[in-house]
């Protein structure tokens, strides 16, 4: 099929490139423009934009299709599918109604479940364990559209959210590559949501990242899983004199009492507002990983102190 792949991001990148082995017509690919990045401020192209390159596709980088000549330039296009996976603008009405079958989005949730931008960490944040992806059809609501394909899949107590965005990366690819086919067929058949159980997964604020010691142990657990390895729950310990930032990479559940946020042993177990957490992956500012052995020796002893 003629095929117009629209997305950003890592978690993109292997369904165009499943699309493109496949052997389907790429007419062109649509990203994020080029942002500044890293240390030196430089423009940066997303990895969907870099690896349309490599493959010689044309690469479209609109701010939005609020411009005439973007909305044409979409059309002229003549596609028979619009693949959406993570491109990070909402697609008005004449996009959506281009190709000749429509827009297809993939979306990393069970929907009606964690609708919006952040669904793969706020599932693991609220508990989860088990979420899915949708090849969907997009309509003008926020992913609101019927669903023609789902692939399950569970989410273990302590999977961090960069573990599940490798999961779906690689099954979202797999997934798409089945529903083309089928699409091209007028085999893929599409079926409403449930009008229950619609929930709205918001973007991520660093200023939740923050984490309340006096909250249960098992909330805080779930919040250090959602935010891994980004932007990484936090908090503060003074080091050296001086208030210090630690990202917590990984952790689990422990045994524990005290007062909430004390470090209660030698190996990184804090009490919290109801049970005890082991912090057993940080990261220091300016520093490498590093487990939680490793930490204390560079620390001494934190035994009985207070986390902020």
């Amino acid at each position: 099929m003629r095929v117009i792949f629209m997305g950003t991001p890592e978690i993109a990148v292997p369904t165009l490139s499943e699309i493109i082995g496949r052997g389907h017509d790429v007419v062109a690919v649509y990203s994020q423009p080029p942002r500044p990045a890293g240390r030196g401020k430089k423009e940066r192209k997303s990895p969907v934009h870099e690896l349309a390159e490599g493959f010689g596709l044309e690469v479209r980088t609109p701010l939005n299709f609020k411009d005439e000549a973007d909305i044409a330039a979409f059309e002229a296009l003549d596609a028979d599918v619009a693949v959406v996976v993570a491109y990070g603008l909402l697609l008005p009405k004449r996009i959506l109604d281009a190709p000749e079958k429509g827009c297809l989005n993939l979306h990393g949730s069970l929907l009606p479940r964690w609708r919006g931008a952040a669904p793969i960490q706020r599932a693991i944040m609220a508990g989860d364990t088990q979420t899915g992806l949708m090849v969907m059809q997009m309509d003008e609501g926020l992913d609101t559209g019927d669903v023609g394909l789902i692939d399950e899949i569970p989410i273990s107590e302590n999977m961090t959210a960069g573990e599940l965005h490798d999961q779906m990366m690689i099954r979202g690819a797999d997934l798409m590559g089945r529903a083309l086919p089928a699409l091209e067929r007028d085999s893929l058949h599409f079926v409403p949501q449930a009008a229950e159980g619609v929930t709205y997964a918001k973007k991520i604020d660093k200023a939740e990242a923050r984490i309340d010691w006096c909250q249960p142990a098992i909330d805080i657990h779930n919040k250090v899983r959602g935010l891994s390895p980004f932007p990484g729950a936090w908090f503060e310990i003074e080091l050296n004199g001086k208030p210090t930032r630690i990202k917590v990479i990984k952790s689990s559940l422990a045994q524990g009492q005290g007062a909430a946020g004390t470090v209660v042993d030698d190996m990184l177990t804090i009490a919290t507002g109801e049970g005890a957490i082991a912090l057993t992956h940080v990261q220091r500012e300016g520093k490498s990983v590093m487990d939680a052995q490793t930490f204390i020796r560079g620390t001494g002893s934190l035994k009985g102190k207070v986390l902020s």
